[in-house]
């Protein structure tokens, strides 16, 4: 069966003191709560170590938002899956909207960092997800299903199993817009029709699907009751305690 997953992507904010204290806030605030969700901050590199040391890993994943694409070796500045996990942390983030369109990532680099990250034992949360163009002129399906085919379909059945996918229409991050509960439930189930083509509907109705684009603790419920969104990797709302739980908690 499927897990329901409300992750927070901190991306590059706060300072490690700053998120520290806010980890362990988050990390009590979900052991009080004993939510119905699978609940996983995502930080900065530089915060992964003193926040596994503060949370409580028993109710709350620890994640790093990106990891490079070598194993090791001469590439300066670059922070590998073998470290992460070296931390503690349990999943990454890769193929972030944010990381395709400033980074220049590509799909053939996403593949070498998934089999890096699988390797090393960590759960990717993959990110694919239109532009606004791309939304308004009706190529959406085709560019997601793109997104899939090409950085995972070289993967195993089994490996697969091991991804959550995370939908983010690019043109709903940090602009206030959110798709409607229903386009997100529509883009969903059409991700879910790709894996199966591929993998088999077994495969298909036990990925997690989460939603990328401006969940809210006033939408989270909406979004969450569709039956192929499994949840949320939240943005701004993770770098609040009490919005981040507001999310957690609309399960």
């Amino acid at each position: 069966m499927r897990k329901n997953i409300v992750a927070g992507n901190w991306k590059m904010n706060t300072t490690v003191s700053e998120g520290v204290a806010l980890a362990k806030e988050v990390s009590e605030a979900v052991k009080a709560a004993n939510p119905k969700c699978e609940v996983v901050i995502c930080t900065p590199f530089t915060h992964l170590c003193p926040v596994a040391g503060v949370i409580d890993t028993a109710v709350l994943g620890l994640g790093a938002e990106n990891c490079a694409d070598h194993e090791k070796g001469a590439y300066t500045g670059e922070v590998s899956a073998a470290m992460v996990a070296s931390t503690g942390a349990t999943h990454v983030i890769l193929g972030h909207s944010e990381r395709r369109q400033y980074y220049g990532e590509t799909s053939e680099t996403l593949r070498e960092k998934v089999a890096l990250a699988l390797a090393n034992g960590l759960t990717p949360i993959f990110c694919i997800g239109e532009v606004l163009a791309e939304r308004e002129n009706g190529t959406f399906n085709e560019v997601v299903a793109k997104q899939v085919e090409e950085g995972l379909f070289n993967l195993s059945a089994e490996d697969f199993g091991k991804i959550v996918l995370a939908y983010e229409p690019v043109w709903a991050i940090g602009t206030g817009k959110t798709a409607t509960a229903e386009q997100a439930e529509d883009m969903h189930a059409w991700i879910r029709s790709v894996i199966a083509g591929k993998y088999g509907k077994e495969v298909a109705e036990n990925t997690s699907i989460l939603y990328g684009g401006s969940c809210k603790p006033s939408n989270a419920a909406e979004l969450f009751a569709k039956p192929d969104v499994d949840g949320g990797l939240i943005g701004g709302a993770a770098l609040k305690c009490a919005d981040f739980m507001g999310i957690v908690n609309a399960f």
